[in-house]
């Protein structure tokens, strides 16, 4: 079903400040969801509100909560999230990095007391308009099944970093260190439709194509695969998010992390990081050969013509691209029908539908 994109933002800001946002924080907090849908990342935009709406209405997330510095440098930061919103966490975290970088060169943030922040790029993003080299990162439940493991300890632990380039491009790399994110898996179950094959293991510690047993078992495999496939990399780079945030922040580990849900009844205390660069410290002429990098890679010539090389980044462009230009963004029909319910019970304007 298609809705226009100002519609989706109005109804998420409204169903956030209807459970106790303060109206900056809830259209902070619409802002970050929109722009995973803009992107084509579905897990986590409007896929994502209920559960926020639910941790706000179960007083684990306090909206109205203001994040605290704990300990500063000159190019770093501890900071106590405070249990707030994602995007109110995010954006304090992020703007000290970004001042601190153009002050000292590095800014460097680390953050207990956290609540799920979204889509990681969207943070490193906000570096990047800076003219910075952004870099975020987040640990989360444990949903990721360590190499040799038939049970989860890490969670998806994303990797963000984006840079400015040449002539107004970017390179933008996003990525879980998981197969897929556990969104995506919820996605799929949504759309009623088989996961691939590698993204996770069933009840059984098998490898299943059920997206709700997939789910139901929250064992996602490491990026990689099995350790033949090299899975045991991205077992290590989640175990280094990890250090970055758990680690530095002194917040819950992954795997004392409790699970997103709706019967979820201790706040999260995840940890979340955020780094800011200025290359401008370092040799002339950075966003020239980042530009010269991307471009080479686009000039690459493609196995399938009809596939060209992509630069990382560059489908998440062409992606929010398109939705722009057409106004709306599209959602599976029981998504809609699922928020409609959530407006009656909270008291909002259901979503209004357009016709395509």
């Amino acid at each position: 079903m298609a809705v226009r994109i100002d519609e989706v933002l109005r109804f998420m800001e409204e169903s956030l400040a209807a459970v106790g946002a303060p109206l900056a924080e809830a259209k902070a907090q619409a802002d970050l969801l929109i722009h995973a849908d803009l992107v084509g990342h579905f897990s986590h935009g409007l896929n994502r509100l209920e559960l926020y709406i639910n941790d706000m209405t179960n007083g684990i997330c306090k909206p109205a909560a203001s994040p605290v510095i704990l300990k500063e440098s000159a190019a770093t930061v501890w900071v106590d999230g405070a249990h707030a919103l994602g995007a109110t966490v995010g954006n304090f975290c992020m703007d000290l990095a970004i001042k601190k970088a153009k002050e000292s060169g590095v800014g460097w943030v680390s953050a207990k007391g956290c609540n799920h922040f979204g889509m990681a790029g969207y943070w490193a993003l906000k570096a990047e308009r800076e003219g910075l080299i952004g870099m975020a990162f987040t640990n989360s439940a444990p949903i990721m099944t360590p190499t040799r493991s038939k049970n989860s300890a890490n969670g998806t632990n994303p990797i963000a970093m984006a840079a400015p380039a040449g002539g107004g491009d970017s390179l933008v790399v996003d990525m879980a260190t998981t197969t897929a994110a556990m969104g995506k898996v919820e996605i799929q179950m949504r759309k009623g439709e088989m996961i691939p094959e590698g993204w996770a293991l069933g009840p059984d510690a098998k490898l299943t194509t059920d997206a709700e047993l997939a789910f139901e078992a929250g064992r996602l495999m490491p990026l990689g695969g099995f350790e033949q496939t090299s899975g045991y990399k991205g077992y290590g780079l989640s175990v280094m998010v990890e250090q970055f945030c758990s680690g530095l922040s002194g917040s819950n580990p992954s795997h004392k992390v409790p699970g997103w849900s709706y019967t979820q009844t201790q706040p999260p205390n995840m940890g979340q990081c955020f780094v800011a660069i200025d290359p401008e410290r370092f040799a002339p002429g950075f966003q020239g050969r980042v530009k010269d990098c991307l471009d080479h890679y686009r000039s690459l010539e493609p196995v399938d013509p009809a596939l060209p090389v992509l630069a990382p980044g560059d489908k998440e462009k062409k992606n929010e691209s398109i939705t722009r230009e057409r106004g709306t963004i599209i959602y599976p029909q029981p998504q809609i029908e699922s928020y409609n319910k959530l407006a009656v019970k909270i008291g909002v304007d259901p979503i209004k539908t357009e016709f395509i």
